[in-house]
């Protein structure tokens, strides 16, 4: 079973240029609550190193390209973001690392809940931990 969760986001366009709309509980799988988004990133400067306990996230690199880490505790992929219409579903007990960015990357990101530090997890082998007694408890 992949990790990588892509949902697809219509573009709509005619000779004037394309529109895309992102609405909660409609193309997004949650209630928006939250709403950023990074720019200006060194290429070799990679971020994240986080997993959310509760936060699902909705990242859209809407302009130039990234990698993201996605690891759920037993396994790993990569996979580039480098589209505006297609979002990456960073769901909860997701480690993820963004890296690679390029000069003119964009990567916006919705939020499921407000900021709230004690929702991360920023301790790989915590995290690793955690995830993987709660695997051991659903089976």
């Amino acid at each position: 079973m992949s990790l990588i969760k892509w949902i697809e986001f219509p573009s709509l366009g005619d000779e004037r240029g394309n529109l895309v709309a992102l609405e909660g509980l409609k193309n997004i799988p949650f209630e928006i609550k939250r709403v950023y988004y990074l720019l200006d990133m060194q290429a070799n400067v990679p971020r994240g190193f986080h997993a959310h306990k509760e936060i699902v996230q909705v990242a859209i690199c809407v302009k130039g390209s990234c990698d993201i880490l996605m690891d759920n505790g037993q396994d790993k992929e990569i996979v580039t973001l480098d589209s505006p219409s297609k979002g990456l579903l960073i769901d909860v007990m997701q480690w993820h690392e963004m890296s690679n960015f390029s000069q003119d990357c964009v990567l916006l990101v919705l939020a499921s809940e407000h900021y709230d530090e004690t929702d991360y997890i920023r301790d790989y082998p915590r995290f690793f931990q955690e995830v993987n007694n709660e695997n051991t408890s659903t089976q």
